[in-house]
């Protein structure tokens, strides 16, 4: 069971969310809800100490406390901030944590310019042709950064302690 859940429930929820920002320009309250309960739930079941867990905790607030402000900032969108948040308590205060916030940096990064190369007028009629591109190519709408976390989050996610944790487990057997 431990091993189908680590598999699964943070993986499909990245990818849930990347596709729902992408498609809808929203990411559901749920999909936060969901890796925040399902953390502590392996996280019980495995017996992790409080004091490893209040790492993942410290790591979660921390980030938190920074997507708060860029949010406030009108920098950062509430879904993405808490995405970002969520999926942060996967990670614990380590260099994995650093890691993947760097790649959902870059890929944001890249993200950005992308939607706003298609937001130039001579690609918009082409970025307009389908429903989605339209939202995303509207000048008045947010870049869609659930996108790049998702991804920032499936490529970092072999690093994280619980996948970390299976790949041992496994080895072991």
């Amino acid at each position: 069971m431990f091993a189908a859940t680590v598999l699964t429930i943070f993986p499909l929820c990245m990818a849930y969310a990347a596709l729902s920002d992408m498609f809808t320009m929203t990411i559901p309250n749920r999909v936060s809800l969901i890796l925040i309960a399902a953390f502590a739930g392996l996280a019980l079941a495995t017996g992790m100490a409080g004091s490893v867990m209040a790492m993942h905790g410290a790591a979660a607030a921390l980030v938190f406390l920074v997507c708060f402000g860029l949010f406030a900032a009108g920098v950062m969108g509430g879904g993405d901030a808490k995405l970002l948040t969520a999926a942060s308590l996967w990670f614990g205060l380590s260099a994995d944590l650093l890691s993947f916030l760097l790649t959902t940096s870059v890929l944001g990064g890249l993200l950005t310019i992308l939607i706003l190369s298609l937001r130039t007028d001579r690609v918009q009629y082409l970025a307009t042709r389908f429903d989605f591109t339209h939202r995303i190519a509207t000048q008045q709408k947010g870049i869609p950064y659930g996108i790049a976390i998702g991804i920032a989050g499936l490529l970092s996610y072999p690093e994280t302690p619980m996948m970390q944790q299976l790949i041992t487990d496994l080895a072991a057997r």
